[in-house]
C-alpha cells in the first residue's frame, strides 16, 4: 500500500513536539552556539550536535528550511526525469533526515531509505521524527564517518545537502566520487552564497566527468557561464518560522527565505528545462524581464512584454528558479 506524501506542515509539527519541556531560552542559545560551531573550522574528532537538546534545538530551527530547499532541487529533477521513481534512496550526512522527508513528498510510496551520520544523537532523533512519516517507517539509520572512507551499496538516488561545508577538500573530492561510483542520480545542495556554489560547481564538475548528465537547475552540462568571482548562481525557498526561529533571529515576518545553491546529476535520460529563471523576475510596467541561464551557455536578460500575449502571462507568473517557458508554451 503507498504511504500518503508528507507535508511541510507535518514535519513542523513533529519538530515542535521536540521543543515540549525544553526551555525557549536554553533551545535559542544552543541554535546560537551551533550555528557558531557550523562558521567555524572543520571538526575532526567529534560531531557537532553532541546530545539530544542539541539536536532538538537544530533539527527545529533547520529542517524545515532544509526540507524546502532540498524539496525544490528535487521538483527541477522531477521535471527533468519524468516518470523515474526512485526505488531507494541514501542520504549521506542526513542528520536528523530533512532530505528524507523531502524524497518521499516527491516521490510517495515506500522504499528502502538509508540515513548515514556521524552522530548517534541526530540518527536517533531522525528515528523518532520519522514516526511522523508513514513512508519512513522501514528506513536504516546508521552511524558512518562521511568522507574518504565510506562505502556505498550501488542505489538509485543519493543525497547530500549542507554537508559537503563541513568536509575537508579531500573528503568532499572523495564523497562525490563515492556517490558517483554508486549511484544513478546524486543530488547536492548547498548553502547559497558563493562558497556554497564553488562548492556545488566543484562537485558538478567531478559528477559530469564521471558520465553523469545534469538534470537541473542547469539547462545544459557544459561549463557554467558564470564566473567565479563576479556573481554565483543561487535560488529561494520560502520557510514558514517557527516560534524558534523569531526568538533567534528577531523580526516578525512569519517567513524567511532560504538561499541555497544545488545540482541534479543522473545517468538515467534527461530533459533538462528550455532555460532557467536564476534571479527574481522583475515586473515593470507591461513587461517582464528575466534573468536566464540559457542552453547555449550564457546568461541572458530577456524582456517579455504584452506583445507576447500568453507568453507575457506566464511571465508574470514566473518565479526565480523555475524552467523557462513554462512547459505549456
Amino acid at each position: 500500500m503507498t504511504a500518503p506524501a508528507p507535508s511541510a506542515e507535518t514535519l513542523r509539527a513533529a519538530l515542535a513536539a521536540l521543543l515540549d519541556g525544553l526551555p525557549p531560552k536554553q533551545a535559542a542559545q544552543a541554535v546560537d552556539r551551533l550555528m557558531a560551531s557550523y562558521r567555524g573550522t572543520t571538526p575532526t574528532d567529534a560531531p557537532i550536535l553532541r546530545d539530544r537538546a542539541d539536536v532538538a534545538a537544530y533539527a527545529a530551527y533547520r529542517m524545515p528550511a532544509t526540507f524546502e530547499a532540498v524539496h525544490a532541487a528535487l521538483e527541477a529533477l522531477a521535471e527533468a526525469v519524468p516518470g523515474w521513481t526512485p526505488a531507494d534512496h541514501i542520504d549521506i550526512g542526513g542528520g536528523t533526515g530533512a532530505a528524507t522527508w523531502a524524497v518521499t513528498a516527491v516521490w510517495p510510496g515506500d522504499r528502502a531509505v538509508t540515513v548515514l551520520d556521524w552522530s548517534d544523537p541526530a540518527l536517533a532523533l531522525g528515528r523518532e521524527i520519522a514516526g511522523a512519516n508513514p513512508a519512513l517507517k522501514d528506513a536504516h539509520w546508521k552511524r558512518a564517518r562521511i568522507g574518504k572512507d565510506l562505502a556505498l551499496p550501488a542505489t538509485d538516488l543519493v543525497t547530500v545537502s549542507y554537508v559537503l561545508n563541513e568536509l575537508t577538500p579531500a573528503d568532499r573530492t572523495a564523497l562525490v566520487d563515492t556517490a558517483a561510483a554508486s549511484a544513478r542520480t546524486v543530488v547536492i545542495v548547498e548553502a547559497g552564497t558563493p562558497a556554497g556554489y564553488a562548492r556545488v560547481i566543484e562537485a558538478r564538475d567531478r559528477l559530469i566527468a564521471a558520465g553523469f548528465g545534469v538534470a537541473a537547475p542547469c539547462p545544459h552540462s557544459a561549463a557554467c557561464p558564470i564566473v567565479p568571482g563576479e556573481d554565483w548562481c543561487h535560488f529561494s525557498a520560502r520557510v514558514s518560522r517557527s516560534s524558534l526561529h523569531r526568538q533567534v533571529k528577531g523580526g516578525s515576518l512569519p517567513y524567511e527565505d532560504e538561499k541555497f545553491s544545488y545540482v541534479a546529476a543522473t545517468r538515467l535520460p534527461v530533459t533538462p528545462a528550455p532555460a532557467r529563471v536564476i534571479r527574481r523576475p522583475q515586473i515593470r510596467k507591461g513587461q517582464v524581464l528575466l534573468d536566464l541561464c540559457e542552453p547555449d551557455e550564457q546568461v541572458a536578460r530577456r524582456t517579455v512584454t504584452k506583445r507576447h500575449g500568453d507568453l507575457y502571462k506566464a511571465a508574470r507568473d514566473a518565479a526565480w528558479g523555475d524552467a523557462w517557458p513554462p512547459a505549456d508554451h
